[in-house]
């Protein structure tokens, strides 16, 4: 008995320390993975054509003033200096100034964020439970019609490119029915629904395209709960079907498809340039497109970054949710 004692405590303990190893290793990794993705933002903007002091003062501009305000912006040192500096700085949460309105860059970049959350947030709602509903449904009848429509026409939506689906949908329900707006910014002061009303076009896009990776990552997981022993066991026992369902097929079959759909956040609020640009939206991907376009390099430069962290942060909340939801995990690291 003593010795059953013994054994069991440091299983516990070795539990633990693997699940805390398992998320330092993951931290690090970001950490490592978003040092690289600053060095390769900062030297992309450096690479960028044309002149910093030049785009801003114009083509017109005296060549002594361009020199004085390259001088001045600081764009005249060294690369590995300006890169120290910079990154040192954004570190500490001062993602310096902007080029094009001489102001500090970060209050731009929260304030896009904010809107691509939104934006980002209300198109995870709508897909997540269509994307799941369609999946589960599609393997609740596998190899009928239902499954076959459903499977088709996930697949035919995901790979039509947003852009093209974004100027069908502003052409048919903003142009032709004009049934809503082909703006997603709302009026100043417009109610909560009012703004929901701006964004229902900007996210079907989205709609579309996350619909059928999810759906299909839904039917899979449930036709492969379906055929498992667990769930075999369960009819043998006389338990009614939608326990089954319930309590055995959806708790296993939608791990993987929760995780992913996790993983997907992060897209959908940093990944949105084509659908707020075309939408008139001042979300983060329309900010760093607007940055580009005058090399405006702090705001460029600070906005996909803070794309970057933000995927981060959606991967290790997917990986947490697996850690956690995954049994056997657990028993795996208790053995």
């Amino acid at each position: 008995m003593s010795t059953t004692v013994t054994t069991s405590a440091p299983r516990s303990g070795g539990s633990g320390a693997r699940v805390v190893r398992f998320v330092a290793t993951r931290i690090g990794l970001s950490l490592i993975t978003l040092w690289l993705l600053s060095v390769i933002v900062f030297a992309g903007g450096q690479l960028l054509p044309g002149n910093i002091g030049r785009a801003i003062l114009g083509p017109l501009a005296d060549a002594r003033a361009v020199a004085a305000l390259n001088h001045q912006l600081g764009a005249d040192r060294p690369l590995l200096a300006q890169y120290t500096q910079w990154i040192t700085h954004f570190v500490q949460g001062d993602m310096g100034l902007s080029y094009a309105f001489r102001e500090p860059v970060g209050p731009f970049v929260a304030s896009a964020l904010a809107n691509s959350a939104k934006l980002g947030l209300f198109a995870f709602v709508v897909v997540v439970p269509l994307g799941i509903a369609g999946g589960v449904w599609a393997a609740m009848h596998a190899g009928r019609w239902l499954d076959r429509t459903i499977s088709i026409a996930g697949l035919s939506a995901t790979v039509v490119p947003e852009f093209v689906s974004s100027i069908v949908l502003i052409l048919v329900f903003g142009v032709w029915l004009q049934w809503l707006p082909i703006e997603a910014s709302a009026p100043p002061g417009a109610g909560f629904f009012t703004q929901l009303k701006h964004l229902v076009l900007p996210i079907l896009p989205l709609v579309f395209v996350f619909f059928g990776y999810i759906a299909r990552m839904a039917r899979a997981g449930t036709v492969e709960a379906l055929d498992a022993d667990y769930t075999r066991t369960a009819i043998l026992k006389g338990l009614p079907p939608h326990i089954v369902i319930w309590r055995h097929v959806l708790r296993n079959a939608l791990l993987p498809t929760i995780t992913v759909a996790a993983t997907q956040l992060g897209y959908m609020i940093g990944g949105l340039v084509v659908v707020e640009t075309l939408f008139h939206y001042q979300g983060i991907g329309s900010l760093i497109y607007n940055a580009a376009k005058a090399k405006d390099f702090p705001m460029l430069e600070g906005g996909v970054l803070t794309i970057g962290v933000v995927y981060t942060l959606a991967n290790l909340v997917a990986d947490a949710l697996y850690v956690l939801l995954n049994p056997r995990l657990r028993v795996r690291s208790a053995e």
